[in-house]
């Protein structure tokens, strides 16, 4: 057979495919399990993030809440109300110590009573929030400080550095998690840092608080996403290993095998070894030639005419099928565009598309190029959809099917019912024709129930207004009992074979 053809490879051609069919597999699922790693980690980082905020928030509530009861007593004595101050500290949680001021001046402190200190209100983060690397009591341990004010009032609260220090070692233990609060920031180990916050090379994530001016950052050190690979994937890197040997293996056998068809159908194509058959297709009513199928041949100069059946499936694996399209619709329109005048009324040419025609745009130029060679009007250009593979609904296969509609060309689905996804075709796309498949022709007066299919798709048509053609129409009982049932077109070898385009062009005069 022509798609049998042998061919020799150098041994180290052989072994290089082997070795990338294996490796291929192995490299594309290490690249998929480090993707979802990234994603893994990047999730992690934010829900972390989102916790610190959560738990800082709830801190700081309970600070403000200390600050805003203590307001109105700014500008007293401080004697008179340092037992307040210290009140609010044993009966809030987190808070360190309480201050009052007045004019910009810290006069009263729940730890050293009467006090000054001068407030340099622009420290402070949007006005409220201080991080500072610790107070006279524990130098070495970072306050949070929170300020409020109203005309020459104020008041302040601080919250223990320890407290969210703990905070951030409790929820980011895998994490490195910080807390940043104007351009100062605290780590986890509860040291306060001035400079620059660090750049976390692996999913950093930022938060801002929704309700503080304050925000953290988490995420992970270099490495680590090969680190979780390697503590979370070791059965998928087995599974990886198998299926790198599974695929080097079938390369090496498939090597040994016939090359492969398409250089066979690359050389055919290009010495114009695919030509055009036409069967014609019958108006149901009177039996006048109204058209016809251009069906593809393969004329192998060894092997004779080849079936379509042994290579238009390897044509559509390889993507051949839409150059040998383009090259058939050019040699119809070279053989039937000089007797186009000769036609009695617009004749049908109905030509298989697959899904690789669907893919771009080049089809409508196609189009255009088979209709600009005959005179307008002369002729209906019918693509019929086959089902081979499947046909997706994409934004570009939508938009092709919109262009060549405007261009006059109609829509046919061939072999109606029998494919896995005709119902869906209809839905999907704009149709003209429905094509019933030969097999349940071939069944009139012979199966019921094949009958009554039959009958169901000649009602679904007429009542979504589409033509139908009945193909493998090969008995007159089969043509009376689908004329009878408003079938617009017959096809099959009742009115003719598939014959060449000389023989097609000269029975065309008799009809």
């Amino acid at each position: 057979m022509p798609l049998t053809v042998k061919t020799r490879r150098k041994r180290s051609t052989r072994i290089a495919v082997t070795v990338l069919s294996g490796l291929l597999p192995i490299l594309l699922g290490f690249a998929i399990l480090y993707f979802q790693a990234g994603r893994a980690l990047e999730q992690s980082t934010h829900l972390t993030a989102e916790e610190a905020i959560r738990q800082f928030d709830l801190m700081l509530d309970n600070t403000a809440q200390a600050a805003r009861e203590l307001l109105p007593l700014a500008g007293q004595s401080c004697l008179d109300v340092n037992l307040a101050l210290r009140e609010q500290v044993t009966r809030r949680p987190f808070v360190r110590s309480t201050n009052l001021v007045w004019d910009d001046i810290n006069y009263c402190s729940s730890l050293f009573g009467d006090f000054r200190e001068k407030i340099d209100t622009g420290d402070y983060s949007t006005g409220k929030l201080l991080l500072m690397k610790g107070n006279l009591v524990t130098p070495d341990t970072a306050v949070l400080v929170y300020r409020i004010s109203e005309g020459k009032k104020g008041a302040l609260s601080t919250l223990d550095g320890y407290h969210l220090s703990n905070v951030l070692r409790m929820i980011g233990r895998s994490t490195v998690l910080m807390l940043q609060v104007g351009p100062n920031w605290l780590s986890a180990d509860g040291q306060f840092h001035q400079d620059a916050l660090p750049t976390l090379q692996v999913a950093q994530t930022r938060l801002d608080s929704s309700r503080y001016a304050f925000s953290v950052t988490a995420g992970f050190p270099e490495g680590e996403t090969w680190r979780y690979m390697s503590s979370e994937y070791p059965p998928l890197f087995s599974l990886l290993i198998f299926f790198g040997a599974v695929s080097g293996l079938i390369g090496h056998v498939l090597q040994k095998r016939s090359s492969s068809p398409s250089h066979e159908l690359q050389r055919a194509l290009e010495a114009a070894e695919f030509v055009p058959y036409f069967q014609p297709v019958v108006h149901g009513a009177n039996k006048q030639w109204s058209g016809a199928e251009v069906l593809m041949r393969w004329n192998h100069p060894k092997e004779g005419l080849v079936r379509p059946d042994l290579f238009i499936p390897f044509a559509e694996h390889s993507g051949l099928i839409v150059p040998m399209t383009r090259s058939l619709m050019q040699q119809t329109a070279q053989l039937l565009a000089p007797v186009s005048s000769s036609f009695n009324g617009p004749f049908h040419v109905g030509i298989n598309i697959t899904a690789s025609h669907c893919k771009d745009l080049e089809l409508v130029e196609d189009c255009r190029e088979f209709l600009n060679a005959f005179s307008p009007g002369a002729i209906h250009l019918v693509l019929e959809l086959t089902e081979r593979e499947l046909i997706e609904p994409t934004a570009i296969t939508l938009q092709l099917f919109e262009q060549l509609h405007a261009l006059g060309v109609m829509i046919a689905i061939d072999d109606f019912g029998t494919g896995h996804s005709s119902l869906g075709y209809l839905r999907q796309f704009n149709v003209d024709f429905l094509k019933i498949d030969q097999s349940f022709v071939a069944m009139i007066g012979a199966d019921a129930l094949s009958r009554h299919i039959l009958d169901s798709i000649i009602e679904l048509s007429a009542k979504l207004d589409l033509g139908i053609v009945a193909e493998g129409v090969e008995t007159e009982e089969q043509s009376d009992y689908l004329t009878a049932h408003g079938v617009n077109f017959l096809q099959g070898y009742l009115y003719g074979r598939p014959m060449t385009g000389a023989d097609f062009i000269d029975a065309l005069s008799h009809h």
